[in-house]
């Protein structure tokens, strides 16, 4: 009776200890930016806007939701609500996004396509170290050709570059777009994004920094130029 009464509170401790480690090893975090201009992607998606992250991972496997909503034009800029799963190993990422807007519908579980929000892209990434690649296809959702109504595969390439220089942290970045497509605004193979953004952390107190960042964006093929400044309220867990 004895030995079996060691050997549950044995069990027992060994799942204590299981859980213990399950427990340490997922990570994760929540975050809110403040921007002056919603610019993705070399396109402009919002005016002043508030866009809160949450994500959890274990084992290079994240669940991240995002969101957007408009402060200084509420009524007028769409509500976004992201939600992406990915995994990642060595400088490897692939996953799942899907993107929703209430642009077009106001109800979030209406996936018909005569209306839905929801826009459904697969990506691929690698981190080669100084310079990293990205490659994202929409394959299913509100993804179409306005003049036949097929699908339009939108896709995106980018090239991103990050680098250290007076005192701040910078991230250089090219993004194109393949092909036509009436999500992006191209007739064929275009030049979207050119971007240089730096970010700072100003530190406010021994145990809190503030990290603000500013972002200059090209769109070659819209012939537009965005200026963009936003702050960041990290929280981890």
């Amino acid at each position: 009776m004895k030995a079996k009464l060691l050997m549950i509170v044995a069990m027992l401790s060994m799942g204590s200890v299981t859980e213990a480690i399950a427990q340490s090893e997922l990570e994760g975090h929540i975050k809110a930016d403040v921007v002056s201009n919603y610019i993705w992607r070399g396109l402009d998606l919002g005016h002043v806007s508030l866009q809160p992250e949450m994500s959890v991972g274990w084992r290079g496997l994240n669940l991240t939701a995002w969101g957007s909503v408009g402060l200084s034009n509420y009524k007028d800029d769409a509500r976004e609500i992201d939600l992406t799963l990915s995994y990642e190993t060595g400088g490897l990422s692939l996953g799942v996004v899907d993107y929703w807007t209430d642009a077009n519908d106001k109800r979030y579980f209406y996936f018909k396509k005569d209306g839905t929000g929801h826009s459904f892209e697969g990506f691929l990434s690698y981190d080669f170290g100084p310079v990293s690649a990205s490659w994202q296809t929409f394959f299913a959702g509100s993804d179409y050709q306005e003049n036949d109504g097929k699908r339009a595969y939108s896709s995106y390439f980018e090239l991103s570059a990050p680098f250290r220089l007076i005192t701040c942290d910078w991230d250089a970045a090219v993004g194109l777009v393949p092909w036509k497509s009436d999500f992006y605004e191209t007739s064929g193979f275009s030049l979207t994004n050119l971007s240089l953004r730096a970010t700072k952390a100003i530190q406010i107190t021994n145990t809190f920094a503030l990290p603000v960042f500013g972002q200059i964006v090209a769109n070659p093929s819209s012939q537009n130029l965005y200026f963009v400044f936003g702050l960041t309220l990290n929280a981890l867990f």
